[in-house]
């Protein structure tokens, strides 16, 4: 089959594309023909190896997963022997998680990691949606407990985690102001936000506004800015993973680190977001986006063999909510 490879760290060009062997399921795993791939922030962080200290995690001196890529969509052509709930021909959409290899024609992954494909999304939308959709879905259900009537802002709303977040805080009955840039207001609008700050004319760290809960995917406020906007009993969720500068030590790890020393001595509650996909999730996703909840928000398409320019595009801060592979 043919695959995006990845022998070292580095920019794009590091990427190639390579003829390897298909994989073949374990007996609780599933062989999916991959349809589409969406690209995410963890992509380029898994690439660069970016920032460094995370390194330990995903491999000192080279990525451990050879294959990047983890949101797909496609069909099953094989299941393992203890797989009950998808049969061949199904088409599925999932997140492969740390383990990666999406960018590729072939995958298998868990059971526990795969939901059947919205009926209503396309291939490239259902690929859109997993760890997109699922950080979205936790930061805001699951970790920021929002509730009817609360006030949500979202720091980063045209990203491809905020579009997202933006349709979910309105499922989920907040109020919603949105934070991007002005090239992104109708956008944002367009979602659902009763409220756009256009963050190249107004600080929003400085409005009269209180918020109950501060979704921030960007990563580039301090804690205290970040605080400064919330009622008392208000919380901050950090789930930023910031665009390419050339590198960096700690990057967005070192304003988790904060949030978690700072967080018992505040009375806001300080949250950090680490999303974990599973079929749950999933499911709900598909249930939202079935009823027209929930739509995914296409920037660009490549295929397959352009993966390195799209990477390119996403990391420069240039894409505005999803970039998805066609392959």
């Amino acid at each position: 089959m043919k695959a995006i490879v990845q022998d070292h760290y580095g920019p794009p060009e590091t990427l190639r594309l390579a003829d390897i062997d298909a994989p073949e399921p374990s007996v609780d795993e599933v062989l999916v023909r991959v349809e589409a791939a969406a690209l995410n922030a963890y992509d380029w962080h898994a690439m660069r190896g970016d920032p460094r200290i995370a390194r330990l995690a995903m491999g000192r001196s080279r990525p451990r997963a050879r294959i990047r890529g983890r949101d797909f969509a496609g069909r099953v052509e094989a299941v393992g022997a203890n797989v009950r709930q998808v049969r061949p021909g199904d088409a599925v959409f999932g997140d492969l998680g740390d383990a990666n290899g999406a960018f590729a024609e072939y995958v298998c992954v868990p059971e526990t990691l795969i939901a059947p494909t919205p009926a209503n999304l396309t291939p490239q939308q259902a690929a859109a949606l997993p760890l997109a959709g699922v950080t979205a879905l936790m930061g805001l259900r699951d970790v920021g407990q929002v509730e009817p009537g609360h006030r949500v802002l979202i720091n980063g709303a045209s990203g491809g985690v905020g579009t997202l977040a933006v349709q979910l805080a309105k499922v989920l009955g907040a109020a919603v102001s949105a934070v991007c840039s002005t090239r992104n207001v109708d956008l944002v609008r367009s979602l659902g936000a009763d409220h756009v700050v256009d963050y190249t004319r107004d600080d929003f760290s400085h409005d009269a506004r209180r918020y109950d809960l501060l979704f921030d995917l960007v990563g580039n406020r301090s804690l205290s800015a970040l605080r400064r906007v919330l009622t008392p009993a208000g919380t901050v969720v950090l789930s930023g993973g910031g665009v390419y500068h050339g590198g960096s030590l700690i990057g967005p790890v070192g304003l988790i680190t904060r949030g978690r020393l700072l967080a018992p001595f505040v009375r806001h509650r300080i949250v950090t977001l680490n999303a974990t996909p599973s079929r749950q999730h999933l499911d709900t996703l598909r249930t939202h986006a079935e009823a027209g909840r929930l739509t995914p928000v296409i920037d660009r398409t490549y295929p397959l063999h352009e993966v390195p320019r799209a990477i390119r595009y996403l990391e420069g801060e240039h894409a505005r909510a999803k970039v998805v592979i066609t392959i």
